[in-house]
């Protein structure tokens, strides 16, 4: 089986784009990415395109891939159409790169293409995250967390360390998941609102170094507490915004890569993907942990060799679990390790350098590959005022969607650095 590259990697800034619909988005994420190595339209021998909402916007549902692909001359070769909700755009790449390693193609792509804001129903823009989870089951469970998050945003408020307004609707669903999944972190570690907040602050400082980021300014943690609550503990600044986008790679074999003149590659070291459970007793299954000792066993690596990783920050709290999931921490480290620095730009291990979900925008489709963009952008050492110093390996960790209260898909990529 043929090693795996990816060669080329492309973005258009995530962002509000009433104006845009999928096909052009498609257009200008191709350009960028066909700029960005040489390889062209007539080279791609299978897609693999990753949308999760255009369906319910709308309503092109099936062949969402063709749709978008075919104007644009890329056409008449495989398309597989990838749905995975959060974790759509890694499984894509995941896609691709199996067929790679398995043998059938040589150059493939892999895409997502997002549009999820608008301002007409604003409402319906948070209604369609509900259909990233079991919508019987979570309506329910949705209920009795904001129950939960009132009591404790008025406990807090009592004691003079938070505004008690906030919560109800206005907002995804997801975030009173990550909410109550917070609280319950707090109560049994200690971990406190505040570092969440630092969290948030370092995002927002890496996102201002980053052109593509949907949001470029800078905040502190004071600015990041005092911001609206959208649940207890979560203020409006530790959570991704809303907004569209699209985010591309080209994939190719060892065997490609030899014919390339002026490619600058980045080696697939491991690519895992799995799915979350419902483990007897109801308890939230946090896949993380189990999938990166998979991905760590294949790429021969371990937590302690990663130079810098992108994880799936939908909000603080988020990025707070994935630190101790993926090892970087200790259980219940996650808080003291993010205000000890080491997240940060110069720190002992860059987290979300990009600026994050938090940051760098959210379009459900296309999230994942733009972590993978980061990711070969550093390894190049192409990032500029955000690079990590001397980054050899990479990390990145895309979730997806809820079963129960635990992640419903997750994808773990892990890639190194070539010198050619």
């Amino acid at each position: 089986m043929d090693d795996v590259y990816i060669v080329g990697v492309g973005m258009i800034r995530f962002g509000k784009y009433p104006e845009k619909g999928i096909k052009q988005m498609t257009a200008e994420v191709i350009d960028v990415l066909l700029k960005d190595c040489p390889v062209e339209k007539k080279d791609i021998q299978a897609a693999w395109f990753s949308n999760s909402f255009w369906g319910i916007v709308n309503g092109q549902h099936s062949i969402r891939g063709q749709v978008a692909l075919t104007p644009l001359g890329i056409q008449g070769i495989p398309v597989m159409n990838v749905e995975n909700a959060c974790a759509g755009a890694t499984s894509a790449l995941h896609g691709a790169y199996l067929g790679i390693k398995a043998g059938q193609y040589d150059i493939a792509l892999a895409i997502g293409v997002e549009k999820m804001y608008n301002p007409e129903n604003k409402q319906a823009m948070f209604e369609m995250f509900m259909s990233n989870a079991d919508v019987e089951f979570i309506r329910a469970v949705i209920e009795a967390f904001q129950a939960d998050e009132r009591r404790k945003a008025e406990e807090a408020a009592a004691r003079g360390e938070v505004k008690a307004e906030g919560g109800g609707g206005g907002r995804s669903p997801f975030m009173d998941i990550y909410a109550m999944a917070a609280r319950m972190h707090m109560e049994k570690y200690g971990t406190t609102q505040r570092q969440l907040a630092v969290i948030a602050a370092k995002n927002h400082y890496h996102a201002s170094l980053n052109p593509l980021a949907q949001y470029q300014v800078d905040m502190s943690v004071e600015e990041v507490l005092a911001d609206r609550l959208v649940a207890y503990p979560l203020t409006r600044a530790m959570c991704a915004p809303m907004g569209d986008g699209a985010s591309a790679a080209i994939l190719c074999s060892g065997r490609a890569l030899k014919r390339m003149t002026g490619a600058r590659p980045v080696k697939i070291l491991a690519s895992v993907l799995t799915s979350g459970t419902l483990p007897e007793g109801g308890e939230m299954d946090l896949i993380g942990k189990r999938l990166s000792a998979e991905a760590y066993e294949k790429a021969g690596v371990g937590p302690e060799d990663i130079d810098v990783a992108e994880v799936h920050d939908a909000t603080a709290f988020g990025e707070l679990l994935q630190t101790e999931e993926l090892g970087f921490c200790g259980e219940g480290e996650g808080g003291p390790f993010a205000e000890s620095g080491a997240t940060r730009l110069g720190g002992k291990l860059p987290i979300n350098t990009s600026g994050g979900l938090e940051c760098r925008g959210h379009p459900i489709g296309a999230s994942g590959i733009a972590q993978i963009h980061e990711l070969v952008t550093q390894l190049r050492w192409e990032a500029g005022r955000r690079q990590v110093e001397g980054v050899r390996i990479a990390l990145s960790e895309n979730g997806g969607g809820f079963i129960g209260t635990g992640e419903a898909a997750m994808c773990i990529h892990i890639l190194e650095r070539v010198d050619r």
